[in-house]
């Protein structure tokens, strides 16, 4: 049983602790103490963000520290593991995550106004591929990955090549080192609030693989 566990909850670009609300709730049900942790993802850079979610870690002695990302908290996650990782580190699932950087960021970062609305750390998923993986170093932790590849129709999903969910291209959320990787028929925006990509998520916390169809 999971109890003790600590799950620590990190929201997309943009969003607060309440988007992963309802993940949190079916954590709490499956015996995890979830925490959510908000971080003003629209102003700082990624190395900036992770100092701010690392001050916020909860301290309890004896309790594994697990993850759960979505988007951007993915690569807080990953700067913040690579450079001060927690002694307990449990597991670590990220949905939506811009592993290789994204595609987006880079056709809109010369825009003037992506770069003022959507701040540091989305100019450097832009940056391209070599200095995303630069920045954040290899994944050595146990890590499952849920993206999707249901893009919503618009402009933004037009700009990007290959199977996406509107925001992040399915080949964009893989990571050399991943311990499971699952493709969801579901969007960007609201993937952290399937029912059963959560189902998923506590599934990999518990045993470290996904159920595959």
């Amino acid at each position: 049983m999971p109890e003790g566990d600590v799950v620590v909850l990190l929201h997309g670009l943009g969003r607060t602790s309440l988007s992963l609300y309802i993940a949190g709730r079916e954590l709490r049900r499956a015996g995890y103490d979830p925490v959510g942790i908000y971080y003003p993802s629209r102003s700082g850079s990624i190395e900036e963000l992770a100092r701010h979610v690392r001050r916020r870690l909860p301290e309890r002695p004896g309790a594994t520290i697990h993850f759960l990302t979505h988007s951007m908290g993915g690569m807080v996650a990953r700067y913040l593991i690579r450079h001060q990782r927690p002694g307990d580190l449990g597991r670590v699932v990220m949905l939506a995550p811009p592993n290789q950087g994204s595609q987006l960021a880079r056709r809109l970062r010369s825009v003037e106004l992506f770069q003022r609305v959507m701040g540091p750390a989305a100019l450097q998923l832009g940056a391209g591929q070599q200095k995303i993986m630069d920045l954040l170093g290899p994944v050595d932790f146990e890590l499952g990955v849920i993206t999707g590849d249901r893009p919503r129709i618009g402009l933004l999903a037009r700009l990007i090549r290959g199977p996406s969910d509107g925001k992040v291209a399915v080949d964009e959320a893989r990571i050399e080192g991943m311990s499971d990787f699952l493709v969801v028929h579901r969007g960007h925006t609201f993937v952290m609030n399937d029912p059963e990509v959560i189902r998923q998520a506590i599934r990999f916390f518990e045993t470290g693989r996904f159920e595959q169809a």
